[in-house]
């Protein structure tokens, strides 16, 4: 473009268009377009200069006509940017936006073919001994593996089928094996894989290995390289990818089964369908853009706010979780507070059943926050013992306590300890007020205490217990098991899992507030457009190259 300048560039850049300044004239943009060009930016560039008018003014080769009748062929609304200067920014955004599902086709073409172009291997299984241990070709040239190390007849291998046979490096045996051939696209990766189940010992893996790194164009896989090729191949979506993961971490039955809905499809069908009715949408308001003498019939434009009304009811309702399923990944907080020698430390260590913190009569003994995880009841919980809660003068106890006070601010549950041998629950009148909804108050040392004191407790909603005595903590463990059963709603099939679907939604549901039909059409259809880009941010598609690597980078090696 003759226009291309800095600030261009960054704009390309910012919306992911690829880009090739070059000096072109705005007719010959056009040839190019017309001869069946991919991707022409420099319209969109033109437009989108701050300073069109005298940019045009300036190549005299073009008038402002020429630049009315380029818009219509690139189909871009230049006339609205040329008559609104107070909207151009918001117009500049429209025209790359326009650009840019075709970039990221060609982003991911770009990425696949590189990929094509090499084969990887890696260890799919821990290093160490074990029965068996499982190593994965995929790519193109999988199959020079089995032609590699096997005496299989490749030419007329069957995939999908199992062969018992020497693993050699030339003329050395390394182990007998199970060899599997998945052709492509029937495979995890969509490509040629190929699976050797080897025994797992250190000395046969690390055999194996190096002899797929003697095969040429071979390499050893990324971290999540081989989800990610998945992911291109179009084998799974980003949501998909990351239940896959979870699926990997999960300690727990309930993250185990959230996990494998999330893998399954249950996230990426749900945001497939909300952006799909956007695009419909979408798609109704640009043809009324594209004939704007005809006026939009009063019956559809109330059906188009209904629909979008309705939308942001569900996904209003969607974010409305308690954050849930964040916590289900990362672990329910439960914080351990209270007066000194409430029993605190004891109650920790009974409930992990070992002395995991220390235990003294002296007053002060815990001094900071410390964490134990537990699996509860399928759930993952995170239990913190914390420093006593009391006045002191002593400079390292008074930052114990306050890190006592952050962590109940961050606490899902709260447990409110104090040995009723000789306080009241009263003794946090005054801290309480911090915990809001999320205390449980427990009477400690019930061993010591007369059965009408434990009826009046229990009448005060208390919960009465014997830290010491693991059979007395039942009822503490179902409350706390009860507790967290109780943030999950009917409708907690589903769960957003990550902070980035929960920012993503976020904005979506900002862009549809903004949707209306007071203003320039243009403008009504940019808010569902933006709306549908935050929901495809979700899922991978559109504008992912960024947190690609994120994503993928957290995974083992063989996956």
């Amino acid at each position: 473009s003759p226009y291309f300048d800095e600030k261009t560039a960054k704009l390309c850049n910012r919306y992911r268009v690829p880009c090739m300044p070059g000096a072109m004239t705005i007719k010959e943009v056009v040839e190019a377009m017309e001869a069946g060009a991919d991707i022409i930016v420099a319209g969109s560039a033109v437009f989108a200069a701050p300073d069109i008018e005298e940019r045009v003014k300036e190549f005299k080769t073009v008038t402002k006509d020429e630049v009315i009748e380029i818009s219509k062929k690139i189909k871009l609304n230049t006339i609205y940017l040329l008559k609104n200067r107070k909207n151009r920014s918001r117009v500049k955004k429209t025209a790359f936006l326009g650009l840019q599902q075709k970039s990221f086709a060609f982003i991911n073409k770009k990425s696949e073919v590189k990929m094509q172009n090499q084969t990887i291997y890696a260890l799919s299984t821990v290093f160490g001994k074990s029965g068996v241990a499982v190593i994965r070709v995929s790519g193109s040239q999988a199959i020079d593996a089995i032609k590699n190390l096997t005496n299989i007849d490749t030419k007329n291998i069957k995939p999908r089928y199992a062969y018992f046979c020497n693993i050699k490096n030339k003329e050395q045996t390394l182990d007998k094996s199970l060899v599997l051939y998945f052709k492509a696209p029937h495979s995890f990766t969509g490509e040629d894989l190929v699976e050797f189940q080897v025994h797992g010992s250190r000395a046969v893996i690390s055999s194996v290995m190096y002899a797929l790194s003697e095969i040429e164009n071979f390499r050893l896989a990324e971290p999540g390289e081989f989800s990610k090729r998945a992911f291109y191949n179009q084998k799974m979506d980003l949501t998909e990818a990351e239940g896959l993961a979870d699926l990997i971490d999960a300690e727990t039955s309930e993250q185990q089964k959230y996990a494998i809905r999330q893998m399954e499809g249950g996230l990426k069908n749900l945001y497939d369908g909300w952006r799909s009715t956007l695009l419909q949408i979408l798609a109704h308001l640009e043809a009324y853009i594209d004939f704007p003498d005809e006026d939009i019939p009063s019956d559809i434009i109330s059906d188009m706010q209904n629909t979008v009304f309705k939308l942001v009811s569900d996904i209003q309702k969607h974010l409305d979780d308690n954050s849930v399923g964040e916590r289900l990944r990362e672990g329910f907080r439960v914080v351990i507070v209270g007066p000194p020698n409430a029993g605190k430390s004891s109650l920790l260590n009974t409930i992990v059943n070992r002395e995991a913190v220390i235990v003294s009569d002296i007053e002060g003994t815990t001094r900071d926050a410390i964490d134990i995880h537990l699996d509860l009841g399928g759930y993952p919980v995170i239990f913190t013992d914390t420093a006593g809660l009391r006045q002191t003068g002593e400079v390292i106890e008074q930052k114990g306590i306050e890190i006592a006070y952050s962590k109940t601010e961050q606490a899902d549950l709260v447990i409110c300890l104090f040995d009723a041998s000789k306080d009241s629950v009263q003794v946090f009148d005054n801290t309480a007020k911090t915990f809001k909804n999320k205390a449980l108050f427990v009477a400690n040392k019930s061993d010591k205490l007369t059965f009408e004191r434990c009826s009046l407790l229990q009448k005060e909603g208390c919960l009465v217990i014997s830290a010491k005595n693991r059979d007395s903590i039942q009822c503490l463990f179902s409350a706390i098991e009860n507790k967290i059963k109780s943030r999950f709603s009917s409708g907690s099939s589903i769960l957003l899992t990550r902070s980035r679907y929960r920012e993503a939604l976020k904005n979506t549901v900002l862009n549809l507030e903004n949707f209306g039909f007071d203003k320039e059409i243009e403008l009504t259809a940019e808010d569902i457009r933006l709306a549908a880009r935050e929901l495809g941010k979700i899922t991978g598609r559109i504008e992912v190259d960024e947190i690609l690597d994120k994503i993928f980078g957290s995974f083992c090696i063989g996956k």
